[in-house]
């Protein structure tokens, strides 16, 4: 391995800790070798050199309030909090835990493509023809999962966690994915920890 792929490794590490709940040792590395490829494809070293914000046009958060590490590992930890509650109550549904902290962590493969400062300028200075964004962060996280051999079942949550989800039938726990991601920015809006709104108050 490389100095460069060390680094990035060591970096990835200690921003995700929570990899390290992934048992099974193929997939560890599965979701480690999707988030170097996503981020050395896009010129980054560390997860928390990307904007700290939902989507870039949404407020960041305040100052020293988050990360977007922070983010995924908080997606994870209320993905695996659902899939507690739901098999307290329902014994019978049965989660993959590993699987489900796979999804969850690499949710968001493909910031780094759609947050990076160079496509986001580019995009923006001739959206006619590149449209704005050219492609969002679910479509890439798609194609970088995909690329280096993760699950289709991650590659779906990475898909289709977002507004794109919408338009299919989610797998399960691409849908509890779905909720955690959503119930994070809600909780975070509402309690000030961001520098604006992305949600608003909703007027009958």
């Amino acid at each position: 391995m490389t100095d460069q792929r060390t680094k990035l490794r060591d970096n990835l590490m200690q921003a995700l800790p929570e990899i390290n709940l992934i048992r099974k040792d193929d997939l560890r590395e599965k979701v480690i070798e999707g988030w170097m490829f996503s981020l050395q494809q896009n010129g980054l070293e560390h997860i928390d050199q990307l904007p700290p914000q939902a989507a870039p046009e949404h407020p960041p958060f305040k100052p020293g309030k988050g990360t977007q590490s922070g983010h995924f590992r908080g997606v994870g930890h209320i993905a695996q909090g659902i899939a507690d509650g739901l098999e307290k109550i329902h014994p019978e549904v049965k989660i993959d835990r590993d699987l489900l902290w796979a999804c969850a962590l690499c949710h968001d493969l493909g910031k780094p493509y759609e947050m990076g400062a160079a496509n986001q300028a580019r995009w923006k200075a001739d959206d006619a023809t590149s449209g704005d964004p050219a492609i969002r962060h679910p479509a890439y996280g798609v194609y970088v999962a995909l690329t280096v051999g993760l699950p289709e079942a991650v590659a779906h949550s990475a898909g289709y966690h977002s507004g794109e989800g919408e338009l299919v039938l989610r797998s399960l726990i691409a849908t509890i994915v779905h909720y955690a991601d959503d119930s994070y920015w809600h909780c975070v809006e509402r309690a000030g920890l961001l520098s604006g709104t992305i949600f608003g108050r909703k007027r009958h």
